[in-house]
């Protein structure tokens, strides 16, 4: 009965942070944001995602939605999760630390034009913040994904989708329904037949 209450009551935390993403302000965002995807795919450049832990699982997650498909038919996207090349993290993180292995690989990858996406439910990891700053000087367009007040990846993107919550554990369950949600909104695009 003890697990039974406790679970209710994550559950409960689970519907209130989505509650917040209905928020009028946090939608506008949400959109602006699909629509930087959408205009970043049309104009042939791709997207880099990142993150730690349980957001380098959401980047690898939303990458292979773009790649694959999410629901609709439509041509595969280009998105590349940079936290998949245990030899290129591995490499990086011995020879530069830690703190470099997004940075690095955005250094090799990113074009002008490309959107990068740094995922930090605190918004404050360091090799996050180092990645997204190292494609902001690359001439790439940056949302951040993180939780309560946005932390440093809220000063560095053009959009940071902040979920309204500090329980780790809820904002990473909320980062992976605005990823569907932006990837349902690029769906409707692209399935359409648009290039």
């Amino acid at each position: 009965m003890e697990n039974h209450q406790h679970m209710k009551a994550e559950i409960q935390e689970h519907l209130e942070a989505a509650a917040t993403l209905k928020d009028p302000e946090f939608l506008n965002k949400l959109e602006k944001a699909a629509e930087l995807i959408i205009e970043t795919i049309k104009n042939g450049k791709k997207l880099l995602l990142f993150g730690n832990g349980g957001s380098a699982s959401d980047a690898q997650h939303i990458a292979a939605e773009f790649t694959g498909r999410y629901v609709k038919e439509r041509r595969g996207l280009p998105a590349i999760a940079l936290t998949t090349d245990t030899s290129a993290l591995t490499a990086i993180g011995n020879d530069y630390g830690f703190p470099a292995v997004f940075s690095r690989q955005v250094e090799a990858l990113a074009q002008p034009g490309d959107l990068v996406i740094g995922i930090s439910t605190s918004g404050n990891s360091e090799n996050v913040v180092s990645g997204l700053l190292e494609a902001k000087n690359r001439g790439c367009r940056l949302i951040g994904l993180s939780g309560a007040n946005g932390g440093m990846i809220s000063v560095v993107c053009d959009i940071t989708l902040n979920v309204n919550s500090d329980i780790t554990a809820r904002v990473q369950e909320m980062h992976i329904l605005i990823g569907h949600l932006l990837c349902s909104a690029v769906d409707r695009i692209f399935a359409s037949g648009e290039k």
